[in-house]
């Protein structure tokens, strides 16, 4: 079986050289450029931006602050490669202060290891 890239021709393979520049140019770079990674997991079907963004955290060995929203699943293997997990309503007052408070317990971490 050889690699599904290899199959790619035409617009399927201009438009995968655009995805992947465009991952470079962008989110690598403000990845590369970030102290820690804080994203929104998404739930349902597999969000393939959020997957590309979180490998490339993984990639550079950043910290991953996970936010889910309250009753959510998480995969185990995102809990095992999470910083922290924060279950959070980031629409409500309640799940802005854990935010903010994950955020300055990031910080101080980091100031910890400087």
């Amino acid at each position: 079986m050889g690699d599904w890239l290899d199959e790619l021709e035409g617009d399927d393979r201009v438009a995968w050289d655009r995805f992947v520049e465009n991952a470079r140019r962008d989110a690598l770079a403000k990845i590369e450029s970030s102290a820690f990674v804080m994203s929104l997991v998404p739930s349902g079907e597999v969000d393939i931006k959020f997957a590309v963004e979180l490998g490339i955290s993984i990639m550079l060995d950043k910290p991953i602050v996970a936010v889910v929203m309250p009753g959510a699943e998480v995969p185990e293997k995102l809990r095992a490669v999470a910083d922290e997990v924060v279950e959070a309503d980031v629409d409500l007052e309640e799940g802005r202060r854990k935010l903010t408070e994950a955020i300055d317990r990031r910080m101080r971490a980091l100031e910890a290891d400087e």
